[in-house]
């Protein structure tokens, strides 16, 4: 059983990272931001192969002005790379994005921090501080003779303080490097300071061939120490290609289980039992689940107009009235059930599931 440290916990939209959440797999586009189509479609692409949280490149006014397409049609959280330009910073957050990537000590005079501070406040979303050794300041560098662990380490705690200084800590860290024995001095020193989560990565990683080997092992290490809270595969091309790899690690090491999907619907105003509660209950049941090899489908509805067909298509489901609502097993009816009845008779089904499925 690894055994993770407690960091502080920020919301990314609709996804908790750190304070001991599931680790999150996180990718980023490679589609000009500006053709919102495309990226939409990438981001779809990436969020069916199991990605979780998505970044975008933010490269002028006109990418950020798409982003207000893109945050709104987006199937997962988005959150803009933003490197120099405090305004794109406070355009994209302005446009509805769910976080930042950026350096604020690289964004000029502290004022502007202190304006992309107020930004985020108001939207209470997060920073991501991306340290990357192939970018250190010139300083850092001649300081410590090149690109260390000890001058990345320094470089994230100075672009930390800036927050901090400002009274902001919705902040995840990275410290990435192509060198995979670089990028775990660097993890494992900031992890030993900060209690801030952070984002593991081995940048620059290369093709899938040679990529997936260093992102196995800098990325697998340092979750199999109990460090990190999100993770990205990083590979040249198609980026849908890094979420199995980042699947595969989690599930390697026992961080993820294996072909159990949970459907729940958003909540509307149709929505009249307390359909977040069973969600989550549910959620956490799943986890705790042994690998299964053969897919579960489970589905939390909370009306009458997609949840009877959602849930008949799923192996095991509940959908929602007035007070009260119906028990599904392999697309039948088995139960129609007051409110408070609905996740006992739920997870029972469930584990009677995997006790039958332990059994072959």
């Amino acid at each position: 059983m690894i055994h993770r440290k407690s960091t502080k916990a920020v919301q990314v939209g609709s996804i908790k990272v750190g304070g001991g959440a599931p680790i999150v797999i996180q990718s980023m586009t490679n589609t000009d931001t500006r053709d919102t189509v495309s990226t939409l479609a990438q981001i779809h692409s990436l969020a069916k192969a199991g990605c979780e949280i998505v970044r975008l490149a933010v490269l002028d006014q006109d990418a950020g002005e798409a982003l207000k397409i893109i945050a709104v049609d987006s199937s997962l959280p988005v959150i803009a790379d933003i490197h120099f330009d405090y305004r794109l910073a406070i355009q994209a957050v302005e446009q509805g994005v769910h976080g930042l990537r950026l350096n604020p000590g690289n964004i000029g005079a502290r004022w502007k921090v202190q304006e992309v501070v107020r930004a985020v406040k108001e939207r209470q979303i997060p920073i991501r501080i991306g340290v990357n050794a192939g970018s250190l300041e010139k300083e850092l560098l001649e300081k410590y003779g090149g690109p260390t662990a000890e001058g990345m380490v320094e470089s994230a705690l100075g672009h930390i303080r800036l927050l901090e200084d400002e009274g902001y800590d919705k902040i995840k860290v990275s410290l990435k490097a192509s060198s995979v024995p670089l990028m775990l001095e660097a993890y494992r020193k900031i992890h030993e300071v900060t209690e801030y989560p952070l984002h593991l990565g081995v940048t620059e990683a290369g093709t899938v061939s040679s990529g997936v080997v260093k992102s196995a092992i800098g990325i697998g290490t340092l979750l199999a120490e109990g460090i990190g809270d999100t993770i990205r595969v990083s590979l040249t091309g198609d980026p849908v290609r890094e979420i199995p790899v980042a699947l595969e690690i989690l599930h390697t090491l026992g961080l993820r289980q294996r072909s159990v999907e949970l459907i729940s619907c958003p909540t509307c105003g149709r929505t009249q039992v307390d359909l977040a509660g069973l969600a989550e209950q549910v959620e956490e049941r799943l986890a705790q689940l042994p690998p299964l090899d053969k897919p579960l489908k489970v589905a939390v509805m909370g009306c009458a107009v997609n949840g009877p067909g959602e849930a008949r298509e799923a192996d095991y489901g509940i959908a929602g009235g007035k007070g009260m609502g119906l028990l599904f097993r392999k697309g039948e009816i088995v139960a129609r059930l007051p409110e408070h009845e609905l996740l006992a008779a739920l997870l029972h089904e469930i584990e009677e599931y995997v006790k039958e499925h332990q059994k072959r």
